[in-house]
């Protein structure tokens, strides 16, 4: 699908874009910035206070950094580890950046893969996730059911030689619903999770659950219905011995019969987007 230009949009759908738009320069600025021996520490407050210059005082969840094996999530058990540690960075290293800003009271949640320096299997992680993007995009158009469409990516990873490494998040989640979240004075979060975003998710968790549909896209029997109208952040994430590449980003879904208006991805003018591009220009 082509890019959306902003004038196309509806302005809640221009907020939301502007804020990932913000995110991923974000992303870009500080994975230019990265050098050997830079912790995953580091590189999540380089985010954070890049984002803090830019106006954003609340968050649906703080930046996070992996960095080597991490971006698999190699060994990962508990939720504490996916919370930035003294791992440093190294010459050929893979790396994520994931950052879920508020802005004005718009949400993004992104993921940016990069590494330091020349990794061939990186590379090949992140020319697949291409068809990880088409496929989901295709199949909500479809309407498939949130579980098909989940079980779809899985066969698609494993015919590409790669392990699902989405589901060692949380609940095994390849996506959830952002909404808009009311500005405050004060901007408190917990355990990394900006509060009122929390509660906004926990609403819909309730809700949803009484009336049949959940704003978590997770592998398991309640989620045989399909994707309920909204923006989704999706994040498909591939892994291959000890290397991890994802992209996030928002996916719009509306009430709309007619197909290309019923699905869309908020923005094309996007860093994975870009390089898919290039790669075919090249080739």
């Amino acid at each position: 699908m082509t890019a959306r230009g902003t004038t196309e949009l509806p302005a809640g759908l221009r907020g939301f874009r502007d804020v990932q738009a913000l995110a991923y320069a974000c992303a870009e600025t500080v994975a230019a910035q990265l050098r050997p021996g830079v912790t995953e520490r580091e590189a999540a407050r380089m985010q954070r206070l890049w984002l803090r210059e830019r106006g954003v005082r609340d968050w649906f969840h703080l930046p996070f950094a992996w960095f080597g094996d991490r971006t698999a999530f190699v060994d990962f058990r508990v939720p504490l580890q996916f919370f930035p540690t003294n791992r440093a960075l190294e010459p050929g290293m893979p790396f994520i950046l994931d950052m879920a800003p508020v802005h004005r009271g718009f949400t993004a949640d992104i993921g940016y893969s990069g590494c330091l320096g020349l990794n061939p299997v990186h590379d090949k992680l992140l020319a697949d996730l291409e068809a990880h993007r088409e496929l989901i995009l295709r199949e909500v158009r479809e309407r498939r059911p949130l579980r098909e469409i989940y079980e779809d990516v899985d066969r698609l990873m494993v015919r590409q030689g790669y392990a699902n490494r989405h589901r060692a998040y949380p609940f095994g989640v390849v996506a959830h619903k952002v909404d808009r979240v009311k500005e405050r004075r004060l901007s408190p979060h917990f355990l990394g999770f900006g509060a009122r975003s929390l509660k906004g998710l926990a609403s819909d968790v309730l809700h949803g659950h009484r009336d049949g549909w959940s704003p978590l896209w997770s592998p398991h029997k309640f989620f045989d219905h399909p994707p309920r109208q909204g923006l989704w952040a999706v994040e498909p994430h591939l892994g291959f011995r000890g290397t991890g590449a994802k992209f996030e980003e928002i996916l719009v879904v509306t009430d709309s019969k007619d197909p290309e208006e019923s699905a869309f991805w908020l923005d094309d003018d996007l860093p994975h987007v870009r390089r898919w591009a290039e790669e075919r220009t090249a080739a």
